[in-house]
C-alpha cells in the first residue's frame, strides 16, 4: 500500500506514517519541556497532564504544517538528507514564531507555554524528531511499502508509462518488474526489460509476488486474456488501465490515452453546490489575509518601481486573460518587464532569464510579488486563490487548437497558483504547456479544500526556495 486516497487526493503512505511519529514527538516534546521549565527555575506550578493535551496537540499541528509547507518529505527524494535536514530547521523557526499566536488566542487553554518552555520544546522536538527519522530510515525499509508492478504490453502505450516516471519521486512508490509480452505488440520498451517466460499471465504473477498488473496494450481491439486477469483479481492482485496508474504515482494526467469517455466515466470533476460555496469563501478569507499580512511589501515594490524608472512609470500592467468558461477578464499584476516589452502588440512567451525583465522585476518576479495585485481579481470573483494559471487569448487559441482538450482547463476559475505551477518549471512553449496541463486536468479532476490548502502550502517552499519563477 504506497498510496492512499484521502479526499480524492493520492498521498504517499510512508509520509503519513512518518508525520503521525513526528506529530507524536512534538506533542511529547512538550509534555518534556513544561516539567523541564519548571524544575531548572525552582519554580513551583500545580498542573495536570491533561492540561497540555490541547497545547502539546496545537503545537505539534503547527510544526507538521510548517514541514508540510517547506516541502520536508519531498525534499530528501530530491535534495538528499541534508536538504531535508535545513528544510526541517527552517520549518522549526517558522513553526516555533507562529505558534506563540495562540496564547494570544486563548491563554486559558495554552497559557502553560510560557516563552521558555518554547524554546525548551522546540529543542526537545528537533531532537526526538532527528532521533525518529534515524530510527525510520534505519529500521524500516521504504521498499516494504513498493507495490509490485507488471506492465501488460512493450508498445508505445507501454514505453510512454515509462517515460512518464520521470523523477526520481515518481518511483517512491511502485517496483517495476518488467513488461510482460501482449500479443500483437511491437517492443518498443528496452528488451531487457521485457520478461521473457513460458508462464502463463497468471502463473507468473503468483510465482513472483506481483502486487498489480497495469494493462498498457497498444491495440485494444485484440483480445485481452481476460480469464487470467479476472483469476489474478479475485487472488487480490490489483488490474488497472495504464491511465488510472500514472494518474495515481504522477499526480497527472496522461493525455496520449485519454477519451472523451475518460472523462464521462472517471471518478471526479464533482462540485457540490456547498463546496463552491466553501471554496469561494476560503478565497475570499485567503485573500483579506494575505492582503493584510503583504500590505508593506506592496509599498515597498510601488516604491521600488517608481524610484528605478521614474515617478510616471505605470506601477501595475492590466492584461486580458482567458478565465472561467473561456470568458476574458483583465488581470492585474505589478508591472515587472519594460514599458515596451512587446513593441507592435504582438505577444510574446516569458522566457528565463527575459532581457525584458526590469531590476525591480527580476526581484518580485523571484519571490512572486508580482502576483500579488492579483489578489483584487480573487476578490472581484474573477479569479480563485487556486486553479490553473489564466493564459492570454492568442496563446489560448494557438495551444486549444494543437494541445487535445486544452480548453477544459477553463472549467474552473484560473488560480494566483495552482497545482501545474508547483509540480512543473514556468511554460514558455507549447510542449511545457501540453505538459502543464496534465497537472491541471489533474486538478479539476480532484478539487477539493484539501488539495487547495496543500497547495497553498507548499506555495510557501516555492516562494522561499524561489523555485519556477522566470
Amino acid at each position: 500500500m504506497a498510496h492512499i486516497r484521502i479526499l480524492k487526493h493520492y498521498v504517499h503512505f510512508p509520509f503519513l506514517i512518518l508525520g503521525f511519529l513526528e506529530l507524536c514527538a512534538c506533542m511529547l516534546a512538550i509534555y518534556a519541556a513544561v516539567p523541564t521549565r519548571l524544575l531548572i527555575g525552582d519554580i513551583n506550578y500545580s498542573f495536570e497532564h491533561t492540561d497540555l493535551f490541547y497545547s502539546a496537540l496545537a503545537y505539534g499541528i503547527v510544526i507538521l504544517i510548517s514541514m508540510n509547507a517547506m516541502g520536508v518529505y519531498q525534499a530528501r527524494l530530491s535534495e538528499g538528507r541534508t536538504g531535508m535536514a535545513l528544510r526541517t530547521l527552517v520549518a522549526f523557526v517558522i513553526g516555533s514564531l507562529v505558534f506563540p499566536i495562540f496564547y494570544y488566542i486563548s491563554s486559558d487553554i495554552f497559557g502553560v507555554i510560557w516563552r521558555s518552555v518554547l524554546v525548551l520544546a522546540t529543542l526537545y522536538a528537533v531532537l526526538f524528531t532527528v532521533l525518529i527519522r534515524v530510527l525510520f530510515y534505519t529500521f524500516v525499509d521504504e521498499n516494504i511499502f513498493k507495490r509490485n508492478v507488471l506492465v501488460l504490453g512493450t508498445g508505445k502505450r507501454a514505453q510512454g508509462l515509462l517515460e512518464d516516471f520521470r523523477k526520481p519521486e515518481d518511483w517512491k512508490g511502485v517496483h517495476l518488474v518488467g513488461f510482460y509480452p501482449f500479443e500483437g505488440d511491437e517492443v518498443v520498451v528496452d528488451e531487457h526489460k521485457v520478461i521473457k517466460t513460458p508462464l502463463g499471465i497468471m502463473d507468473y504473477v503468483l510465482a513472483h509476488g506481483i502486487d498489480e498488473i497495469v494493462i498498457a496494450v497498444d491495440d485494444r481491439r485484440k483480445k485481452l486474456p481476460l480469464e487470467e486477469l479476472m483469476a489474478c483479481k479475485l487472488e487480490g492482485i490489483e488490474v488497472v488501465q495504464e491511465s488510472i496508474f500514472t494518474e495515481r504515482e504522477t499526480r497527472k494526467v496522461p493525455l496520449n490515452v485519454i477519451s472523451p469517455g475518460w472523462f464521462i466515466f472517471s471518478d471526479g470533476f464533482k462540485t457540490s453546490a456547498l463546496g463552491s460555496i466553501l471554496k469561494r469563501s476560503f478565497d475570499v478569507v485567503a485573500s483579506l489575509i494575505l492582503l493584510l499580512v503583504t500590505w508593506p511589501f506592496i509599498l515597498i515594490t510601488v516604491a521600488c518601481i517608481k524610484f528605478e524608472e521614474g515617478l510616471k512609470a505605470p506601477v501595475f500592467y492590466k492584461q486580458v486573460r482567458v478565465g472561467i468558461n473561456g470568458e476574458p477578464f483583465e488581470v492585474i499584476k505589478f508591472r515587472s518587464m519594460r514599458v515596451d516589452a512587446e513593441k507592435g502588440g504582438q505577444a510574446i512567451w516569458a522566457s528565463k532569464n527575459d532581457d525584458r525583465v526590469t531590476r525591480v522585476g527580476a526581484v518580485i518576479r523571484k519571490y512572486r510579488i508580482d502576483e500579488l495585485p492579483q489578489l483584487f481579481n480573487v476578490l472581484k470573483g474573477e479569479m480563485a486563490f487556486v486553479g490553473p494559471r489564466p493564459e492570454r487569448p492568442v496563446f489560448v487559441e494557438k495551444l486549444a487548437n494543437n494541445i487535445p482538450y486544452y480548453n477544459e482547463r477553463h472549467r474552473v476559475k484560473p488560480g494566483i497558483t495552482g497545482w501545474a505551477q508547483l509540480c512543473f518549471d514556468y511554460a514558455d512553449s507549447e510542449e511545457d504547456s501540453k505538459e502543464k496541463l496534465r497537472y491541471d486536468l489533474y486538478y479539476i479532476k480532484n478539487n477539493s479544500l484539501m488539495l487547495d490548502f496543500l497547495i497553498l502550502l507548499q506555495t510557501v517552499e516555492v516562494v522561499l526556495f524561489k523555485k519556477g519563477a522566470h
